[in-house]
């Protein structure tokens, strides 16, 4: 599919519709670095078992996203859902580098805003990351989320398969250890996807 189709035009964006951004640039990143921090603040008071313990500081929080951009491009990508200033969600894909595994990418830290859930954002996010891994030739994709969170709902209506559990595998913010879920999705590449959204790409 031609990457340049799913990118609207700059006349055509409503800055009240929630638009997805995809970035490669740190430069990009670091504009958005304090709504990010905020968003990944949000996602840990409101209990996601995501790698952190609460409270989450806003310096921990800096220099995770600092982290996260400074892998960006090759191995790394960032996919943001905003409504003209307001960051409403992101998503991230890993890459695979290894020689024997460059099919495979691995979706990370799917967020939505507390306040921006109940819209079908979740879905918006995952279905451009699956089109950016299309557009990486990646036919598989894995994830790990905790057992038993809506999380797990949204996976299993976009078509992935659960591959099983681990128990006490993480803690919860709250320090408790959870059960983590597996899941995978095999892609289809070389056709065309309807379901591929549009999306701005930021170099």
């Amino acid at each position: 599919m031609n990457r340049a189709k799913l990118i609207p035009k700059m006349e055509d964006l409503n800055p009240d519709e929630p638009q997805l951004l995809s970035i490669a640039s740190g430069k990009i990143a670091r504009s958005w670095l304090a709504r990010l921090n905020a968003l990944l603040v949000d996602a840990v008071d409101q209990g996601a078992s995501i790698g952190f313990l609460a409270p989450l500081s806003p310096h921990e929080a800096n220099d995770y996203w600092e982290d996260v951009i400074a892998r960006l491009g090759h191995e790394q990508r960032l996919v943001l859902l905003i409504a003209g200033q307001r960051l409403l969600g992101s998503v991230q894909l890993s890459l695979c580098s290894r020689a024997n595994g460059r099919h495979r990418a691995e979706v990370q830290k799917l967020f939505v805003h507390s306040s921006a859930r109940g819209h079908g954002h979740g879905r918006r996010l995952m279905r451009a990351v699956e089109a950016e891994a299309r557009a990486a030739g990646r036919s598989l994709l894995v994830l790990d989320t905790e057992a038993g969170s809506l999380a797990e709902t949204v996976y299993r209506r976009l078509g992935w398969s659960h591959a099983g559990e681990i128990p006490a595998f993480a803690a919860s913010p709250d320090g408790e250890l959870r059960t983590t879920a597996l899941y995978f999705k095999l892609l289809k590449l070389g056709a065309a996807s309807e379901q591929q959204p549009s999306r701005r790409h930021m170099a």
